[in-house]
């Protein structure tokens, strides 16, 4: 058994379940999520807790097994907390700011980038150094804030560019003068 996949969801107060054939839908405080179920797995919504079983011990099913628990526990999770991913612009004339339902980045090319975000996301721009994209979907935030990290990633040696928040750079020596 997956040890994972073994542990139930719990369904916290305010958080409605519902299973569909192959479709599982949570609605929570901040929205609706859903996701599809293949073959292999069986499903059950019981009081306070859902609990996932696979029909035999094939590979695929194992790997499932744990999977979908997982992608469930998220799902509850947005719906009534959500997630949140911080970004940081770290170079001189780096910046961010929202105009709008877009972010314009000033990242030292000679042309402005603009990215709109998705429906479901929220961008915000505390500081002109900093992004803070906010969601209840866990997939998309994770997305959007690596899409958005990608028009600049960090360098090793001066480390300038888009990083996460909690993410350390590993600098790098630069080339030493010769004599």
């Amino acid at each position: 058994m997956s040890r994972i996949g073994k542990k139930p969801v719990e369904i916290i107060k305010g958080v409605q379940i519902k299973r569909l054939d192959n479709v599982i839908e949570v609605k929570g405080p901040k929205g609706t999520l859903s996701m599809s179920i293949t073959g292999g797995i069986d499903v059950d919504v019981k009081d306070n807790e859902v609990v996932f079983t696979r029909e035999n011990d094939y590979k695929k099913n194992k790997a499932l097994h744990g999977l979908y628990r997982a992608l469930l526990q998220n799902l509850v999770t947005g719906v009534t907390e959500g997630f949140t991913k911080k970004l940081e612009l770290v170079g001189i004339g780096y910046k961010a700011e929202l105009k709008g339902e877009k972010l314009v980045l000033l990242l030292g090319y000679s042309h402005p980038i603009v990215f709109v975000a998705p429906p479901d996301v929220k961008i915000e721009v505390p500081v002109p150094t900093s992004i803070v994209i906010s969601g209840i979907d866990k997939q998309l935030v994770g997305l959007v804030a690596a899409k958005i990290r990608s028009f600049r990633e960090p360098e090793p040696y001066k480390g300038k560019g888009i990083k996460y928040d909690y993410e350390k750079i590993r600098r790098k020596a630069g080339k030493t003068a010769a004599k």
